[in-house]
Order: structure tokens, then C-alpha cells, then sequence
């Protein structure tokens, strides 16, 4: 099985940058890719970075130029840079992956954006 650990998450202001990390373990992991998603109050749970195990990445519209994902292969953990934040961006982030052993959460990290 897989577990997902998530940290980095806290208080900031606006204009404020935090970087998120994700790790994963477990015995006789591939991921084949990783996903960072957040849920803020009210809202639904929406996608806000992937990165396949190639390097391929994509962002959603409204973090694009200000998030960054990242991922060490050797390490199993994905990284999300967020910078430029605003309150909008104030929600749970959750880490997602794909494995061998099927798709996992990780039990997401509380990001509050101050204005």
C-alpha cells in the first residue's frame, strides 16, 4: 500500500509564498503520476497542478504563472511552489497519485491565505 504525507502548509499573507511537499511510501511504489487538488470553504474540490512521471505538467488557469510543481522521482515526493498568493487561494490541499497500487490521498495540509 501507499500513503501520501503532505506538509508545508500554514498562515500567509497576501503576496506571500509557501511551498507544499508531498511524500510518498510504501514497498514497490511507481507513480506513474501526482496531483496537487485543494478545497476551499464551499467549494468543490478542484485540480490545481499535475506532473506525469515524465515531467509533463499542467496547471489550472487561475495559478497559472504563480504555482510550480515539481517532483524527485527519488525521493517519491512532489513539490507545489506557490507564490504570488492571494485569499482566493485559501483551502485544504490535497495530494493525489497514481501508483501501482491504485490511486491514494493524502489526508491534505491547510493553506490560509490572509488579505
Amino acid at each position: 500500500q501507499v500513503q501520501l504525507v503532505e506538509s508545508g502548509g500554514g498562515l500567509v499573507q497576501a503576496g506571500g509564498s509557501l511551498r507544499l511537499s508531498c511524500a510518498a511510501s510504501g514497498r514497490d511504489i511507481s507513480i506513474y503520476y501526482m496531483v496537487w487538488y485543494r478545497q476551499g470553504p464551499g467549494k468543490q474540490r478542484e485540480l490545481v497542478a499535475s506532473i506525469t512521471n515524465s515531467g509533463n505538467t499542467n496547471y489550472a488557469d487561475s495559478v497559472k504563472g504563480r504555482f510550480s510543481i515539481s517532483r524527485d522521482n527519488a525521493l517519491s515526493t512532489v513539490y507545489l511552489q506557490m507564490n504570488s498568493l492571494r485569499p482566493e487561494d485559501t483551502a485544504v490541499y490535497y495530494c493525489n497519485a497514481g501508483t501501482n497500487w491504485g490511486t491514494e490521498w493524502g489526508q491534505g495540509t491547510q493553506v490560509t491565505v490572509s488579505s
